[in-house]
């Protein structure tokens, strides 16, 4: 069995060694990939909606930008990743907490939003009529 050590504040010991711009990357490689499974249900909600193939995985998919959505308004409108990496840069780019294009992170709630909501439209329609 592995056993991971820990410091006195509870982070693994190998955390501990990194320097802040290598925590930083860690941390944008780990906003990327979440950014990428969650424009990835927002994208099954409206392919669901556009197909009407509607199924539990439809409403699941919901539910998870239901949670998002809660997560954030929870924190102040910012990712919770933003909120961590920002102990790791002062950077003022919309960027700096994950692999985007600038402009991408800046307008990225308003255009995903405006997709999931185009999506769960379609969705519900299908199901009521």
């Amino acid at each position: 069995m592995l056993k991971v050590i820990r410091n006195k504040e509870g982070l693994p010991i190998g955390l501990n060694r990194m320097n802040p711009q290598q925590k930083l990357f860690l941390l944008k490689l780990l906003h990327t990939v979440i950014w990428i499974f969650f424009v990835g249900v927002i994208f099954y909600i409206l392919y669901s909606g556009i197909t009407n193939r509607i199924n539990i995985y439809t409403w699941i998919s919901i539910g998870l930008i239901v949670g998002e959505g809660l997560t954030l308004v929870l924190f102040k409108m910012f990712c919770p990743i933003t909120v961590l990496a920002r102990k790791y840069s002062d950077s003022d780019k919309d960027n700096f907490d994950i692999f985007l294009p600038n402009w991408l992170a800046r307008h990225n709630k308003i255009i995903f939003t405006s997709i999931y909501v185009v999506g769960v439209i379609i969705v519900l329609l299908r199901v009521v009529l």
